[in-house]
């Protein structure tokens, strides 16, 4: 194996990993291992980002990676990929169960090349089941795993979230703690696994804490509970200017501090309701009616420097310049682009900045040859069509 770039830094310097390009949760496990300082080449499809409206130059999910571009479709395109795999420690794919083994790169192929891979699957509904082939996108994903019905009012439909919860939350990150697992799981009995991650699966274990409430009768109807908007001390307030605020003082002692702060702390009422569920839609009314009197950078200065555990919900044009993000440096501007800097904090091996996009192809020939191809394989791929680079085609 060729060791990875010398710039490369964090905890998981020195691991390869090939990622199988795809959408959504597979390329954010992508950037995690990136992020820690893992060698990720992305193996592009010929036809680019078909499917993803996102520029490749601004693909942020992709970043810190190297990209060759191979047709899996073409006689050899499996044999380049199988290569690729022997120096390898992790692969990941997000085919439909099936697929990669149609391709002839499925598990057992690209384990009889190399025994100690880890192979991750990322799928909606897992690798088996009865919806394991059907087609299916985040929303139905968390409708399926129960998280879904947990969000919304009580006289609506459910609240349709951005895909951070199922993609990323339920699949990718669980996808990136799976193969993560299997690798130190790896350097001790020296035999690769796969790992199936679904986002059902990963999902439905989100909602522990929600099942452990009911089981003990603490948990009823959607926005009726501590923690999903129903509790007037738990949830987001409109203010004056049209903007909001978020409340979350759910401990006695941080809910004393917020009834202090807003004057209430002699209203018999509120005092009650803490603890008092039947006066929650009351109060939480009446709380409404209290923010709605000040703007929220306001109640930002008033409330900021008290224990009523508080925060203004910021829009992502203010959250690189508040001064926590700031101190925390947990926005970076890197290769020209604003984006969130890789996350955990190591005090030891501290990942270095995020690398730039990745572009489809840019790297082909280097890949190639560091796994070990000769120049004249490396030119005979190029010029019959199974791998491509970026001056050969344009994405």
């Amino acid at each position: 194996m060729v060791d990875p770039a010398p710039e490369r830094r964090g905890p998981l310097r020195g691991v390869r990993v090939l990622e199988v390009a795809g959408i959504g949760p597979g390329p954010f496990c992508g950037m995690l291992l990136a992020d820690m300082g893992a060698d990720v080449i992305r193996v592009d499809r010929p036809d680019g980002h078909a499917g993803n409206p996102v520029s490749p130059s601004f693909d942020l999910l992709n970043r810190g990676r190297r990209s060759v571009v191979l047709d899996l479709k073409h006689p050899e395109g499996a044999e380049v990929l199988l290569r690729l795999a022997e120096t390898a420690d992790v692969l990941l794919e997000g085919f439909r169960p099936g697929v990669a083994e149609r391709l002839g790169i499925g598990p057992d192929a690209c384990r009889e090349r190399n025994p100690r891979l880890v192979y991750g699957r990322m799928t909606g509904w897992g690798q088996d089941g009865p919806l394991s082939a059907r087609a299916g996108h985040d929303i139905n994903y968390i409708a399926l795993a129960g998280a879904l019905g947990l969000m919304g009012p009580a006289d609506g439909p459910p609240t349709v979230p951005v895909n951070l919860l199922g993609d990323f939350g339920g699949g990718a990150m669980f996808l990136a703690f799976g193969v993560v697992c299997a690798v130190l799981e790896a350097r001790a009995s020296g035999q690769g696994q796969v790992v199936d991650a679904s986002i059902v699966d990963g999902t439905a274990l989100l909602t522990t804490i929600v099942h452990g409430l009911r089981a003990q009768g603490l948990w009823g109807d959607r926005a009726e509970n501590l923690l999903d908007g129903g509790a007037h001390f738990y949830g987001v307030y409109e203010c004056a200017d049209g903007r909001f605020v978020s409340i979350g003082a759910v401990e006695p002692r941080f809910y004393r501090e917020l009834l202090d702060a807003l004057d209430l702390a002699d209203d018999d009422e509120f005092v009650r309701g803490h603890e008092d569920r039947s006066l929650w839609p009351r109060l939480r009314d009446r709380l409404s009616v209290v923010f709605r009197d000040r703007t929220r950078d306001e109640w930002t200065a008033l409330l900021s420097d008290r224990d009523v555990c508080f925060a203004p919900v910021l829009n992502l044009d203010e959250v690189a310049v508040h001064p926590h993000n700031r101190a925390r440096e947990t926005f970076t501007d890197a290769h020209g682009l604003l984006q969130p800097a890789p996350a955990p904090r190591f005090s030891r091996s501290v990942p270095g900045t995020p690398g730039p996009p990745a572009l489809p192809g840019a790297d082909s020939r280097e890949v190639l040859t560091a796994a070990g191809f000769t120049p004249a394989e490396t030119e005979s791929l190029l010029s019959t069509g199974v791998v491509l680079d970026r001056t050969v085609r344009s994405y």
